[in-house]
Parts: C-alpha cells; structure tokens; sequence
C-alpha cells in the first residue's frame, strides 16, 4: 500500500512539475505581437503591444533581423503601440526576437519573426512535379542506359552462383 501510495504521489509531482516547466511564462501582461509572423526577406511587419502604460509609446529594435530600429506609436485602442518595420532582402532564414521598450517605466516585450525563403502560398503555387529518372548511380532496372543495367545484372547473377558454389562446397566438407 505504501509503495503504491509513493508510485501515484512521485508521478503527480512529477506531471505537476512539467507542467509548470512548459506552462507559457507572461508575467508582464501581454507581450509583442508580431504580424505577420512568418515573412520572406523585403515584406513589411507590424508590430502592436498592448503592454505600455501611459501614453502607449515604445522603441522597437529589430536589429536582430538587419532591419533596426523603429518606433511604436499609440494605436486605435486604449494604450495599445503599434509601428513597423521592413525585413532587409539579406536577412537569412531563421527565428529572430523582436524586442519593443515602453517609452514610460521601460518595460521590455519580446515577440518572435520566422524569417523563411517562400511564403507556404507560394510555395504552394510553385509546387513542381517531378520528371525523368533519378540519378542513383551506375544501373538502375529502368534507367537511360540499358549496357550498366545489363553488367549489374550479370554481377549479381556471378555473386549468386559464387556464393551457391561455396557454400555446397562446405557443406559437402570440401573444406575452406
């Protein structure tokens, strides 16, 4: 009994505990809003955070990206800041942090901006389907050159009758 009761308590503490270990940390309030949040190099970003007191101004830094810094001025709703930036055509594939500091008690968000080479829609309109034949090696049963699937076969064929050879052989007890 009392080994049972240990087995269920050790398993809830450890289910509890790796629950707060994944549990998503937002002690300031709201974070950065990055949008959209997967771009190619040379789209535009907005950036909104809700998490500026005040006057709902900040200095945002993407330098992390190339693109450097910009400003966040008060949006439409009730102290919400809001600005943009454009990703640099250099900028390389990657997960970059974007950081935005209230202009008032310099309170620091953070948001992230996936970088990729093609959009999933383009990506999706340039799909392309394969032709020919894949280039594997010397041989292939259906491939271009019918003189390497030829010498292939009859390597096999060889190997085959080599290995059936000896292996009568030693059952034989001709000895190897």
């Amino acid at each position: 009994m009392r080994r049972t009761a240990r087995l269920l308590t050790g398993t809830a503490l450890a289910v509890t505990a790796a629950g707060l270990a994944t549990a998503p940390a937002r002690a300031d309030g709201g974070g950065l809003q990055v949008s959209p949040a997967g771009v190619v190099p040379g789209d535009t970003v907005t950036v909104k955070t809700a998490a500026c007191p005040g006057r709902g101004t900040a200095a945002g830094d993407a330098t992390a990206v190339g693109a450097g810094t910009f400003t966040l001025a008060p949006g439409t709703q009730q102290g919400e800041a809001s600005g943009e930036f454009r990703v640099p055509p250099s900028a390389q594939p990657g997960t970059y942090e974007i950081v935005a500091r209230c202009a008032e008690g310099d309170k620091r968000v953070t948001g992230d901006l996936v970088v990729t080479l093609t959009t999933a829609g383009a990506a999706a309109r340039e799909q392309v389907e394969p032709r020919g034949s894949v280039k594997t090696g010397v041989g292939g049963a259906l491939g271009p050159d019918p003189v390497h699937t030829t010498a292939g076969v009859a390597a096999l064929a060889v190997a085959a009758a080599g290995g059936t050879w000896l292996l009568h052989r030693r059952a034989r007890g001709d000895g190897i």
